[in-house]
């Protein structure tokens, strides 16, 4: 059985929304897409090229999937090569004819975990309101989420109203980079347990 592994780039004030470029996701007026390149750096970069080339299925949802669909085809280099080269899956009630090379389209987040069957290794990018559904389902193994040192104060969230409330726990030691980002991996441990403090 494989794992579907979330990875997400998110400020210090939560926001995930269109850290690759100004034009990349301005819904809602957001003012500040592309803001992940000034606070990241060469190691961090290389991490998480790491990470991709891993991939053995990329899963995404709609929004994600139709920024990712107008740029990465027409990308070469490793990044372009392995996202260009392996099987993408969409979750999408509405896309009938996808336009990538690959791309499968799945109606609901348990048929996205049942992609763990047939790979080792899926993973995600952005795709926040899907993150969420598959947390939701249980069928999340990982959570990758790259903390960078900005706040925004506005822009899309991933744990926002209605997020289930969960315990999690570090599947890899957590990982620092020289301008401040942080990689942190999480894996669900369960529901959420409440106790006083020693002394309250």
């Amino acid at each position: 059985m494989g794992i579907i592994v979330a990875n997400l780039f998110m400020t210090l004030d939560g926001v995930y929304q269109a850290p690759g470029g100004r034009e990349e996701d301005t819904a809602g007026g957001f003012a500040f897409g592309g803001w992940q390149a000034p606070v990241s750096d060469d190691e961090a970069e290389a991490s998480i090229e790491a990470g991709i080339n891993q991939i053995d299925a990329l899963l995404l949802g709609r929004k994600t999937y139709d920024i990712f669909a107008s740029y990465w085809p027409h990308q070469s280099g490793d990044i372009g090569g392995t996202l260009n080269r392996v099987p993408k899956y969409v979750v999408s009630g509405t896309l009938t004819a996808p336009g990538w090379a690959g791309t499968t389209v799945l109606p609901d987040a348990e048929a996205a975990g049942r992609l763990r069957k047939d790979y080792e290794q899926v993973h995600m990018f952005g795709s926040g309101v899907l993150i969420r559904s598959l947390l939701a389902a249980n069928v999340l193994d990982r959570l990758h989420l790259w903390l960078y040192p900005v706040t925004l104060g506005q822009g899309k969230r991933l744990f926002d109203a209605g997020t289930i409330p969960a315990t999690f726990r570090l599947a890899e030691p957590a990982r620092s980079f020289p301008k401040g980002a942080v990689s942190l991996v999480y894996e669900r441990a369960g529901g959420v347990e409440t106790q006083d403090m020693p002394g309250t």
